[in-house]
């Protein structure tokens, strides 16, 4: 397990509307022995999960997993062309979300690089909105 910078952006459309974020944040990034990589790190006031900390588990290009623990825990999978139906914890309450995968794009080593995923949420059903997610550990 290495300490490591994280930069991540997130992109969200929905109804014509996109919104951006970035977060760049330490961490911990380590690969297991059957080539898990994980990527660790502490959430904070400006996610708006402080307390909690969060774990982004990806195996190949066809698994990624975002499990956070603590004030609002939540367990999204991401598996491609697989939907799920996944435990969103928020500050304001907790249900359950429909998550789709359309691609996964792992560039990770042991030194760290690069991740992908594209997604769309779904709350029974009805669409929320399509997600983009950038990873990179350095």
């Amino acid at each position: 397990m290495k300490k490591v910078m994280i930069t991540m952006k997130s992109i969200q459309i929905a109804d014509n509307d996109r919104s951006e974020s970035e977060l760049v944040t330490e961490g911990t990034y380590y690969v297991t022995e059957d080539g898990t990589h994980k990527i660790c790190y502490d959430e904070s006031e400006a996610t708006g999960y402080e307390g909690s900390t969060t774990v982004l588990t990806c195996i190949g290009n066809k698994y990624a997993s975002m499990e956070r623990r603590g004030t609002a825990p939540a367990l999204l999978i991401i598996e491609k062309d697989k939907k799920h139906h996944c435990h969103y914890g928020t500050p304001f309450g907790e249900f359950m979300v429909g998550v789709y995968a359309h691609k996964i794009d792992n560039r990770l080593d042991e030194q760290g690089g690069d991740l992908y995923f594209r997604y769309t949420l779904d709350v029974n059903s009805t669409f929320i909105s399509d997600n983009e997610i950038y990873i990179k550990v350095h």
